[in-house]
């Protein structure tokens, strides 16, 4: 899930200006933005379940981000015979995806279910993406919690 850059600008600047005045809302601003994202992956998990095209796509390679973290690039055809390749769009890795290498996946056929409106949108179908919507619900409602109740003068923790 992404922000385009219109929505980050919008997002970074109130965030700047409160680092400074009042710190609290720099909390809630990042908890909120936790709660949309989570918000916005269970929808369009709803969404592909009930109208998402099921598909067998082909590991071609894996990305790997600055922490080592690696997310597959999946190669498919849809139903109307486009060929499409790219990453999943909501995909959750674990700490074992730093030491493994996974080159005995690749050119191996994995299940997909991308969505009908949308194909570039595709999941792998039995990857749990649960785990980190679980820990971002739980950040983004600590942070809210917490800015709240300093806020109100319940915790003085950002003073």
């Amino acid at each position: 899930m992404e922000l385009n850059k219109n929505h980050g600008i919008i997002i970074f600047i109130p965030f700047v200006f409160f680092m400074f005045y009042k710190p609290a809302v720099c909390f809630l601003i990042l908890g909120t933005v936790a709660l949309y994202f989570l918000l916005s992956s269970i929808l369009f998990l709803n969404k592909i379940k009930k109208s998402g095209i099921e598909s067998v796509g082909k590991i071609v390679s894996y990305e790997s981000d600055n922490e080592g973290y690696k997310t597959p690039i999946i190669e498919f055809e849809t139903a109307d015979g486009q060929n499409l390749a790219g990453k999943p769009f909501l995909h959750t890795s674990t700490d074992l995806d730093k030491f493994q290498s996974y080159k005995e996946r690749i050119d191996k056929n994995i299940k997909i279910i991308y969505d009908s409106e949308n194909p570039e949108k595709f999941i792998l179908k039995h990857n749990s993406v649960g785990c980190g919507m679980v820990l971002m619900g739980i950040v983004g409602l600590v942070f809210i919690f917490l800015s709240i109740g300093s806020l109100l003068g319940y915790f003085d923790i950002f003073n």
